[in-house]
C-alpha cells in the first residue's frame, strides 16, 4: 500500500540520513519552511499540494486571506514582538522615536516633586526646631506668686535681668572672668521693654534706684511679710528674696505691670557672645577696670565672651557709675542683636544651633514664657538699638543716701504712655 500523497514516489524524497537511505552524502540541517510575504510562491512541482500556512491562529488558514489581512507572524524577520524596536514600537517600524533616543525629561514633574520634598524638609526641620528650643527653656519663675499686682495695659512688658549668678562657672572660670566667688547672686542690669504698637521702649533701671520694699509674700516659705516703708537700693530686692520681689518691687514703686520675666547670669553671658563669634562694637573713649578687668581702647574692636562681659559691668572707671553703665548695656545689647540676626549666622546651622543652644541653656524665664513672647521679645530689642524705638535710662532727679531717687512726675508720665501704648515722650535727661 502506498502512503506517500499521490504524485509522489519513494524516490522523491531523496537520499537523506533517516529514511532507509543508503546514500553516503551525510544529511545536512533541516530547513524550517518560512512563511514568506509577497506573491505566493512557485509551485514546487506538479501533483503538490498547498501547504497549511498557520497564519490565522487556526492551524489552517488561508496563505492569501492571511496576506491579505495584514498579519505578520513576526517569524520571517527574527523579531520579538513587545520588544524595543519591533514593528509598532518605539525605536522600530511605525514607532515613536528613533531606535536608541530616549524621551525627554519631564522638567515640570520633576520640579514639582523637587519643590514638595524641601517643603517636608523646611517643615520637618522647623517643628524639631521648636520643640528643641522649646524643652530648653528654664520656665523657674512664677509670677503668679507676685500679689497685689497693678491691671494690665496695653502692649507688653517684660523685666529683662542681668544677674551675677556664677552658676556653672569653675574657680578658673571665676578668676578669668574676674567675677569674684560672692555666694549667692545680685542683679548686675535691670530693664524694662515695652513691646507695643505705636513703638517699643527700652528703659534701664540702675541698680542703685531707690526703692520701697512693699507687703510681699516668700518665693520659698509662702510667708508673708509686711510692708514697713524700708527704702533700700533695686538689686537688693532681687538679693532678699529673688526674682517674685524684684517683679513685686518694680510693679509697686512704677505702677506698671510686668508681664514676662527674663534673666541670664555671667557664664550664659559670656557662652553666647562666644558661640556668635565675638560681637563688634565701637568704644568711645578707653578705660581700664580693675574690679571687671576692663582695658579697652578707643576704637571699633571685636570683644569675645570674657571681654564683653568686663564691658558690659564696667562702673567704677566712670564718673556717671551705674548710669553710665546701663547706656554700654543698651549699646552692647544692640551690637549683639544684630550679630545674632545676620544671614551669616542664621543661616549656618553650625552657628545657629550653638548660639540657640547657649542662649537657651542660660535663660530663666517665667512659667508662661512661650518662644514666641521669647522671639518677640529679641526683635524689638534688635530694633529698639538700631534705631526703631525708644531706649533711655528711668528719669532721675537727684540722689539720697549713694542712692539714686527717680523723677516721680516723669516716671508717672511714663507709666501712663506705656500703659495706653502711647509713643513715649518723656526723656531720660
Amino acid at each position: 500500500m502506498n502512503d506517500w500523497p499521490e504524485g509522489w514516489s519513494g524516490n522523491d524524497r531523496g537520499s537523506r540520513y533517516g529514511n532507509g537511505s543508503a546514500g553516503a552524502q551525510p544529511e545536512s540541517a533541516r530547513v524550517m519552511r518560512q512563511v514568506r510575504r509577497g506573491p505566493a510562491a512557485p509551485s514546487q512541482g506538479a501533483g503538490v499540494p498547498q501547504q497549511p500556512s498557520y497564519v490565522s491562529g487556526q492551524g489552517h488558514g488561508d496563505y492569501t486571506n492571511a496576506q491579505q489581512s495584514g498579519y505578520d507572524s513576526g517569524y520571517s524577520s527574527g523579531q520579538v514582538y513587545g520588544a524595543p524596536g519591533g514593528p509598532g514600537q518605539p525605536g522600530g517600524p511605525g514607532g515613536g522615536y528613533p531606535q536608541g533616543a530616549r524621551p525627554a525629561p519631564d522638567w515640570r514633574r520633576r520640579i514639582k516633586w523637587t519643590a514638595i520634598t524641601v517643603a517636608v524638609v523646611v517643615v520637618v526641620t522647623s517643628v524639631s526646631t521648636y520643640f528643641w528650643a522649646d524643652s530648653k527653656l528654664r520656665r523657674e519663675v512664677d509670677l503668679s506668686k507676685v500679689i497685689d499686682r497693678p491691671d494690665a495695659g496695653d502692649g507688653t512688658n517684660y523685666l529683662i535681668v542681668g544677674s551675677d549668678s556664677r552658676e556653672g562657672l569653675t574657680a578658673e572660670d571665676k578668676k578669668e572672668l574676674h567675677t569674684g566667688s560672692a555666694e549667692g547672686k545680685r542683679t548686675d542690669s535691670m530693664m524694662i521693654l515695652h513691646v507695643g504698637s505705636s513703638g517699643d521702649t527700652l528703659i534701664s533701671l540702675p541698680r542703685d534706684s531707690d526703692v520701697e520694699i512693699p507687703t510681699y509674700v516668700g518665693s520659698e516659705s509662702g510667708k508673708t511679710f509686711k510692708g514697713t516703708g524700708r527704702h533700700t537700693k533695686l538689686n537688693a530686692a532681687y538679693a532678699e528674696d529673688g526674682p517674685t520681689l524684684l517683679v513685686r518691687t518694680v510693679e509697686y514703686n512704677t505702677g506698671l505691670h510686668i508681664d514676662h520675666y527674663v534673666e541670664i547670669g555671667f557664664a550664659g553671658f559670656a557662652n553666647i557672645v562666644d558661640a556668635v563669634g565675638g560681637v563688634e562694637i565701637t568704644i568711645d573713649q578707653a578705660f581700664k577696670d580693675k574690679y571687671s578687668g576692663a582695658d579697652f581702647k578707643a576704637g571699633k574692636q571685636t570683644l569675645n565672651g570674657e571681654e564683653a562681659l568686663a564691658f558690659v559691668r564696667t562702673r567704677h572707671a566712670f564718673a556717671a557709675s551705674d548710669l553710665q553703665r546701663t547706656k554700654n548695656q543698651q549699646k552692647f545689647l544692640a551690637a549683639l542683636a544684630h550679630q545674632v540676626a545676620t544671614p551669616s549666622t542664621i543661616l549656618n546651622p553650625f552657628k545657629f544651633y550653638p548660639v540657640m543652644g547657649a542662649g537657651l541653656d542660660s535663660l530663666i524665664v517665667d512659667k508662661d514664657m512661650g518662644l514666641y513672647d521669647l522671639g518677640s521679645m529679641f526683635f524689638a530689642m534688635k530694633g529698639v538699638n538700631g534705631g526703631d524705638g525708644v531706649s533711655m535710662n528711668m528719669p532721675i532727679s537727684g540722689s539720697s543716701g549713694g542712692n539714686l531717687v527717680w523723677d516721680k512726675t516723669k516716671v508717672k508720665q511714663l507709666v501712663n504712655e506705656l500703659n495706653n501704648d502711647e509713643k513715649v515722650t518723656v526723656t531720660s535727661d
